[in-house]
């Protein structure tokens, strides 16, 4: 039914939980993964004079590896449970847009993916990825909420 999964990763324990599930989705299906980190650097910041950029951000190169390492703790967990998987990590200031670049590069036929269910101001204010990929996305979307302590 699905023979590339996308599962996106940003290291987080709700991204964790989506991951072990898509391992266990893809190995129940035949399935491969394709593990996506993507490290999303600050922009610049230029002060009013234009003299001067300021880059709060870490450096890409610092960005990256950090990416590639989640990449690949997703892609040793698949494997580890007999499911072969691509470790992918890039930059991109919109993670959304990477994501659906990255599987449509890839074949990806399903994305995976967890959501922090946000709510209200923080939602406002820190965006939803989730809420982009599902918004614009050419293939399904399976997303995990995470459970809150009184519904487990």
């Amino acid at each position: 039914m699905y023979d590339r999964i996308l599962v996106p990763t940003d290291g987080s324990a709700v991204s964790a939980a989506a991951e072990q599930a898509a391992i266990a989705f893809a190995r129940a299906h035949g399935s491969e993964l394709v593990a996506l980190a993507v490290g999303q650097p600050q922009p610049p910041i230029v002060t009013a004079e234009a003299a001067m950029a300021i880059d709060p951000g870490l450096d890409n190169d610092t960005l990256l590896a950090t990416a590639r390492e989640a990449a690949h703790r997703v892609a040793q967990a698949a494997e580890q449970a007999g499911v072969r998987c691509t470790p992918v990590a890039v930059l991109d200031y919109a993670p959304a847009d990477a994501i659906l670049a990255i599987a449509g590069d890839r074949g990806c036929d399903l994305i995976f993916m967890g959501s922090h269910g946000r709510r209200g101001l923080s939602r406002l204010l820190a965006g939803s990825v989730t809420q982009k990929v599902l918004a614009n996305a050419r293939v399904p979307v399976l997303v995990m909420r995470p459970t809150s302590p009184d519904k487990a």
